[in-house]
């Protein structure tokens, strides 16, 4: 019955993705410039790794991906549970909901352990914004970040998910997401004002230590997942670089 139940609501959301992408395509006229797709399975899963600077990320990483990998799961904040409408359907997705300021405690790792078994059931892509927040310049320089374009990533919501979940992925995807003409806000979106996005996908297979190697309590564990996605964020620092033009990077 849950197998069944899952498969059902995936397909209604997966037609609410295919909705926005229309909408999308209907209110601007949005150049895309997206690499890195070949060779996804949708029928595989996923880890997913971006950037986060703006809510739209969110209908970006939906249009990218839709039809090429599985439907994409957040960790979300346990507050956004209170949402109206929105709240309830991620709830009834089983999206994991975790306690801000507690990432990868006791409490979050039962709750996410639980919503990974059931992620098991059908194939999944599991979202994890590592910065824990969308990027602005006040949080840029209030935290003394070491990378130009991006927050310091943070290793609980990732960690969480490979100790419970870790050997059931293909890969991770690497997302690096640059708007160089400026980031949108939803209400330019919506207004049909997102001129230029540029996605870029890599797929990393996921390093075998991390695999099955400890739990998320493990402060060896944490520190391993930790300089992993350290030199992901050097990486994607280096290509933001690139992607984006001098004016943006000022």
């Amino acid at each position: 019955v849950r197998r069944f139940c899952d498969r059902a609501l995936t397909a209604l959301a997966s037609r609410w993705v295919a909705f926005n992408d229309l909408i999308i395509a209907a209110v601007g006229r949005t150049r895309w410039d997206v690499a890195g797709l070949d060779g996804l399975d949708p029928r595989g899963w996923y880890l997913v790794s971006p950037n986060h600077q703006t809510w739209t990320d969110i209908l970006v990483l939906q249009k990218v991906f839709h039809g090429r990998i599985p439907f994409l799961k957040f960790f979300l904040k346990s507050e956004l549970i209170w949402v109206p409408v929105i709240g309830l359907a991620w709830w009834a997705l089983d999206f994991p909901f975790m306690k801000r300021g507690k990432p990868g405690g006791r409490s979050d790792l039962e709750t996410t352990r639980r919503a990974c078994e059931k992620f098991k059931l059908i194939p999944t892509s599991v979202i994890n914004f590592v910065e824990g927040t969308r990027y602005t310049a006040a949080k840029h320089a209030r935290q003394g970040s070491p990378y130009r374009h991006l927050l310091k990533p943070k290793a609980g919501g990732m960690a969480v998910a490979l100790a419970t979940m870790g050997e059931d992925f293909h890969a991770l995807l690497d997302v690096t997401i640059a708007y160089p003409r400026g980031t949108p806000t939803f209400w330019d979106l919506l207004c049909g004002r997102m001129e230029e996005v540029v996605v870029r996908v890599e797929k990393r297979p996921i390093p075998p230590q991390l695999v099955g190697a400890g739990t998320a309590e493990s402060p060896t564990f944490r520190a391993d997942v930790q300089e992993w996605i350290a030199r992901m964020w050097e990486d994607k620092d280096r290509l933001l670089d690139e992607l984006l033009p001098p004016a943006a990077q000022a």
